[in-house]
């Protein structure tokens, strides 16, 4: 049996290598245990590349790196079947989705096409090609980038794949004292490479065995109410706050529910408890919900973001 302190000794590793961001790496390993995909986002030079490759490092996982671009083709991702001219047949060639982990840089500028068959892998972890279904390793994980600064060339992502998304991580720029101690790590590492020192702390047989140990997490029945009726809240906004009851276009679906609730488990396991708290729910619920809510123009104008609106809901609603 996998123990938890391996999941804590890579938590340390990675708060090695990255500079605050403490909510982003408790976020990340959270993710791992859950068994959850990650969106980030957040302007350039902010480490996100450097954090998904600590994370693979410290898992000894597979890792690939996907720069998404405009001319990006489906088989770029998922490989395709090449004729053998020694043989006369077609033979394949796995593409970077048969990875471990798949950092989707920019993830929004790639076509339509393209997202069709991530979400796919994203889904079901599996992609079609040739009409041949293939299995993906049984830990995939994407974690992808995107900008939200510059928007031009970019396509907005289907809200069926934000919803496979466990969480979406928003990113800000460090403070004075952080920037400082980056800009000395970077002087120190191999041009600027601060991950290549990190060695692993555990096997993705090791996390495979602890997900399985998930389970064992309780949720008392108020507890899971308190989480399901948060997100159901966000479908029904007037009944909570009716100043802003149609600013809501579209609210978090049931998915979203077993995400909070799974996400919640791997707190509380993380912690080295056997229960959820009511916190547990409340510290995850904004990263968990926020990409999964699609608001209307007079809310944009209003300055009203769905942050704002999910701690609104956190106060309108009874806590156990």
């Amino acid at each position: 049996m996998a123990d938890i302190e391996l999941l804590h000794e890579l938590r340390r590793k990675l708060g090695s290598v990255i500079v605050g961001q403490d909510a982003l790496l408790d976020r990340l390993v959270i993710a791992v245990l859950a068994g959850g995909h990650v969106l980030l986002e957040g302007p350039p030079g902010l480490a996100k590349t450097t954090v998904v490759h600590a994370l693979a490092t410290g898992m000894d996982a597979q890792f690939q790196r996907v720069q998404f671009t405009p001319d990006l083709m489906p088989g770029d991702l998922t490989g395709s079947d090449i004729y053998d001219a020694a043989t006369s047949t077609f033979r394949f060639i796995p593409g970077p989705l048969f990875h471990e982990i798949l950092l989707a840089d920019e993830i929004n500028r790639a076509p339509p096409k393209v997202q069709s068959a991530l979400l796919e892998a994203m889904a079901e972890h599996q992609i079609t090609v040739g009409g041949v279904t293939r299995a993906l390793p049984l830990l995939f994980m994407v974690l992808a980038t995107q900008n939200p600064l510059e928007q031009s060339g970019t396509y907005r992502l289907p809200e069926a794949q934000l919803d496979r998304f466990l969480f979406q991580i928003i990113l800000d720029y460090p403070d004075l004292e952080e920037e400082i101690e980056i800009s000395r790590r970077a002087r120190k590492a191999n041009e600027g490479h601060v991950e290549e020192g990190l060695t692993a702390s555990l096997k993705p047989t090791d996390i495979l065995a602890l997900r399985a140990q998930l389970n064992k997490v309780f949720i008392e029945e108020k507890v899971e109410r308190f989480a399901v009726e948060l997100v159901v809240a966000t479908r029904n906004l007037a009944q909570h706050i009716p100043q802003w009851g149609d600013m809501v276009q579209t609210g978090a679906s049931p998915r979203a529910s077993i995400a909070l609730l799974r996400s919640a488990m791997a707190r509380a396991f993380l912690d080295n408890r056997d229960y959820v708290l009511p916190e547990d729910i409340i510290e995850l619920a904004a990263d968990v919900l926020r990409h999964r809510m699609v608001l209307d123009f007079s809310a944009q104008a209003e300055g009203i973001t769905a942050d704002k609106i999910i701690a609104a809901l956190l106060d309108s609603i009874n806590k156990p």
